[in-house]
């Protein structure tokens, strides 16, 4: 009995010992992994509070998160709205307000009393920028030379015959000693001509007040005749040009108007319109179109930024009306398919995103003619932002 009972209690001892490693073995493997040994673990769940792009399109974000991303909306309302045609332009000096200064002689240019003016410094009209010392060759000057030494000899001999007719007064006739001294007379102020045009000067005088635009003059150069040295500019009352293919729109344009971009919060641009006022249409054809002439309406022009021959849009509003929601012109974004789109805040957190269909209305706003429905709240601030959720 001993012989086969003995062997039972070693089985049994063996399991017993096999059972307590089972049991040890993953404490021992959970240390491994606190102390960061493990490569299998798990990696933590994403928090349920932070913006993201839903299955559907549509972007969750809290609103902590639309206080820092500046989200502001603005409620659709339906209105009746100018048809709106986009024009290319650029802007042109007032004929009325500018002027460029071209000397009429060739020669040297030299000073004025201030000095040569700089390319925005402000000038009177008819003050002396410059001026220029006419240059002869050494043939033609030669020649003045020549004749003035003529016209020297023959004024002493006038007037010495001039006065010896005076002495004779009574004995000669009175119409040979008024000769005489209209002859002398004659030949002092041709004598002053020839002697004044040796050494010339012009003087150069502004055309009208304003900034200089363009400066193209340095003291002792040489310039010729109808060389432009100076293009003054009122910066107040500059003026746009558009063509127009259609020649029936100079005749249905209600107002204009251009976009001014400017730096707006948190980096996006933001668009500012510039009021135009409708000049008049040329009535001969310019590259096959009409030339449209616009005047800026701002009564502080001379701070925007525009310059002479900078290319701008032009959005002309004719008298014809359609329906739509007007929007500002930030609203609107790209979708994947490169389409217009807008946002539109559905929930509190949650923001869908619209495709619709445009008209531009002025140079800070569309008109959207498709797409939306009254009531809707459409995010004006912060759109791209939204755009680039993921």
């Amino acid at each position: 009995m001993k012989t086969t009972f003995l062997p039972l209690r070693s089985l049994l001892a063996a399991w017993l010992a096999v059972g307590l490693l089972v049991t040890a073995w993953p404490a021992s493997a959970g240390g491994d992994a606190s102390d960061g040994h493990s490569h299998d673990a798990a990696p933590a769940s994403a928090s349920g509070n932070a913006p993201q792009r839903l299955p559907s399109g549509d972007v969750f974000l809290p609103k902590n998160a639309q206080r820092q991303l500046g989200v502001r909306t603005v409620l659709a309302v339906s209105a009746s709205l100018p048809q709106t045609i986009e024009l290319s332009g650029r802007v042109v000096m007032d004929p009325n307000a500018s002027g460029r200064v071209q000397p009429t002689i060739a020669g040297r240019l030299e000073a004025g009393p201030r000095g040569l003016p700089q390319l925005g410094q402000a000038v009177r009209k008819g003050e002396l920028l410059a001026q220029v010392r006419a240059s002869a060759n050494p043939i033609e000057r030669a020649n003045q030379v020549a004749q003035t030494s003529e016209l020297q000899a023959n004024l002493v001999l006038a007037q010495q015959r001039a006065a010896r007719l005076a002495q004779l007064e009574g004995t000669v006739a009175q119409k040979d000693i008024d000769a005489a001294r209209t002859e002398a007379a004659s030949l002092r102020q041709r004598l002053q001509a020839v002697q004044a045009s040796v050494s010339a000067t012009e003087a150069l005088l502004a055309p009208a007040s304003g900034v200089i635009a363009v400066r193209n003059a340095a003291l002792g150069q040489v310039v010729e005749a109808r060389e432009l040295l100076f293009e003054i500019v009122d910066p107040a009352r500059l003026m746009v040009e558009a063509n127009a293919f259609d020649a029936a729109l100079a005749g249905n344009i209600a107002s204009a108007s251009i976009a001014l971009p400017a730096a707006g919060a948190a980096g996006s641009a933001a668009a500012s319109s510039l009021p135009l006022q409708f000049v008049g249409a040329g009535r001969s054809l310019r590259e096959g179109a009409i030339p449209l002439l616009f005047r800026a309406m701002n009564a502080n022009a001379s701070a925007l930024p525009l310059a002479v021959h900078q290319s701008v849009k032009l959005q002309v509003q004719t008298k014809a009306q359609v329906q739509g929601f007007a929007v500002a012109a930030t609203a609107v974004v790209k979708t994947a398919s490169n389409q217009d789109a807008v946002w539109v805040h559905t929930e509190a957190e949650l923001f869908a995103q619209r495709p619709v269909r445009l008209l531009a209305l002025d140079g800070a706003r569309v008109a959207v003619l498709d797409g939306l429905k009254a009531g809707d709240r459409v995010v004006t601030q912060g759109a791209a932002l939204l755009s680039q959720v993921r």
